[in-house]
């Protein structure tokens, strides 16, 4: 098992054997857990919608929801237009 220091800051680094493990990547949410005297971190639980959970946690850039269907209808009607 790594063993890893803690950083001035509180930050420990997770190692990438066990992040590409989990499919951490930079930006994914995860839940940290006291159990006793152990510090467990898991993914969280996707409840709902997982266009809305991705929205939220992969594009915080992204302030409303894109009609995909609208938009693909539009390239259509221009490149019919283009012929």
């Amino acid at each position: 098992m790594p063993r890893k220091n803690v950083g001035q800051k509180g930050q420990v680094v997770i190692p990438k054997q066990l992040r590409d493990a989990m499919g951490l990547k930079p930006g994914v949410e995860v839940i940290l857990e006291l159990r006793g005297d152990e510090i467990v971190i898991s993914k969280p639980k996707i409840e709902g919608s997982y266009t809305e959970y991705y929205t939220a946690t992969h594009a915080p850039k992204l302030k409303k929801l894109v009609n995909i269907k609208e938009i693909i209808d539009q390239e259509v009607a221009q490149r019919h237009a283009i012929r």
